[in-house]
């Protein structure tokens, strides 16, 4: 079986913003883009077009109908953008009977040396965010890199060395940097906003964090009674829409 490295200071990962994310797929869809011809490619689709389509996703976004918790208020819909989420303590690693699964001792991050990997699908097994990836073409698992390829290409400007997922988000609902930093930007954002694990009963301590939705406003909070009126009908239903 595979050991983990000691703990590092340097811990790179993602934060994600579940009040922002909007259920796009712009990441996953770049991200497929990026990586097809990175690190881990290719991202094997099999009948894309088919009736059982078969392929690999380093990201997958789920969506959930959220119930009111006040009957005659309206239902709304929740974001879930769920990857690898390169956990301390990651099981995925300590499974892995050939070391193909290893986690990285300078930033955390974990990754897939495919020449080692037999297929066993035991990585799969032992996460319970189901971020593993089995590439039936291949006979091998792949995950998420985040995008090393990317993050530490010196050709690219500063700005650009950021996960594909990252660089695309249009709504700027995801962000990238060291947690291991407690000064740094995205520990700052956790900090704030009260940033949590992803099922950290398990132990597995994930680096990924996500940012909680913010709690919207009530209509008949004594915050909206001060809000001056809005005589426009099409200002009063921007303002419902966003309001929600």
């Amino acid at each position: 079986m595979t050991t983990l490295p000691a703990p590092s200071n340097r811990k790179l990962g993602l934060v994600i913003d579940l009040d922002i994310c909007v259920g796009c797929h712009a990441c996953a869809v770049n991200c497929k883009e990026w990586n097809t011809g990175g690190h881990m490619a290719p991202l094997t689709d099999l009948n894309p077009y088919g009736k059982d389509p078969d392929g690999v996703w380093f990201n997958r976004i789920h969506a959930y109908e959220v119930t009111p918790e006040k009957a005659g208020e309206p239902g709304t819909t929740a974001y879930f953008p769920r990857s690898c989420l390169h956990c301390e303590n990651a099981a995925c690693v300590t499974v892995c009977p050939t070391g193909a699964s290893y986690k990285r001792a300078e930033d955390g991050i974990v990754l897939v040396q495919e020449s080692k990997c037999i297929g066993c699908k035991l990585c799969s097994w032992a996460c319970p965010y189901g971020a593993r990836e089995f590439d039936s073409d291949a006979g091998v698992m792949k995950k998420c890199t985040l995008c090393i390829d990317r993050i530490y290409n010196q050709t690219l400007d500063p700005e650009d060395r950021v996960p594909a997922c990252v660089a695309t988000c249009p709504a700027g609902a995801r962000f990238f940097g060291d947690l291991g930093d407690p000064d740094s930007e995205v520990s700052q954002k956790v900090a704030d906003r009260g940033g949590y694990d992803l099922m950290p009963e398990l132990g597995y301590r994930p680096t990924n964090k996500y940012l909680p939705p913010r709690p919207r406003r009530d209509e008949h909070s004594e915050t909206a009674e001060a809000l001056p009126p809005l005589e426009n009908p099409l200002l009063r239903w921007i303002d419902r829409v966003l309001s929600r």
